[in-house]
């Protein structure tokens, strides 16, 4: 295997590339825009790890299946502020499942659905 890679499909991906851009400090690489503020396809290098983003369309329905999907950063002890300022960036218009604080895994973690559906855990 090459590599692996995480993928989010969205509606607004323009919108969501901007923020999580912002968000995880990522780098936008190899990406396809499907009109001014949509993509095809766009990987964001979070970290040395590749989130990928597309838009979704309408007929998506028809094949998403399975299971609830959340992605899960562990930043490690010490990197609090990234777990901070992400959390802090994609706050809005989320729905926060576990607030920002400790946990019994960790000093640092939260757990919410942002304003795109996708479900995030965050952690040190």
């Amino acid at each position: 295997m090459k590599r692996a890679m995480m993928q989010i499909y969205v509606k607004g991906s323009g919108e969501a590339v901007e923020l999580y851009l912002k968000a995880f400090n990522a780098i936008l690489g190899f990406n396809v825009k499907s009109s001014e503020h949509t993509f095809y396809h766009a990987e964001l290098d979070i970290c040395g790890h590749i989130l990928a983003i597309a838009e979704a369309n309408d007929d998506m329905h028809k094949s998403i299946t399975g299971n609830t999907m959340q992605f899960c950063f562990h930043y490690g002890e010490g990197n609090e502020d990234m777990v901070k300022q992400a959390y802090e960036i994609l706050k809005e218009d989320s729905e926060i499942l576990f607030p920002l604080g400790p946990c019994d895994f960790s000093p640092l973690f939260v757990d919410f659905i942002d304003k795109f559906g996708v479900r995030w855990c965050l952690f040190v």
